[in-house]
């Protein structure tokens, strides 16, 4: 029994996580599904999602109680 045909290959994934690099970037992680898609996860994007937009604004306009 074989595996089948990949739809991605490692070399795809190092010149993707090479130019997030070159272009100044962290990298936070890399995702590929199974159809080969390759999502490169950006360190600062990565920490922007955990921050949730509401609790961010209550920090910004707490009342000195």
């Amino acid at each position: 029994m074989s595996r089948g045909q990949s739809t991605f290959r490692q070399s795809d994934v190092t010149r993707a996580v090479k130019a997030v690099v070159a272009a100044g970037l962290e990298v936070a992680g890399v995702e590929v599904d199974k159809t080969g898609k390759i999502v490169v996860l950006i360190g600062k994007f990565a920490e922007a999602i955990q921050t949730n937009n509401l609790d961010a604004w209550m920090a910004k306009h707490a009342r000195a109680a």
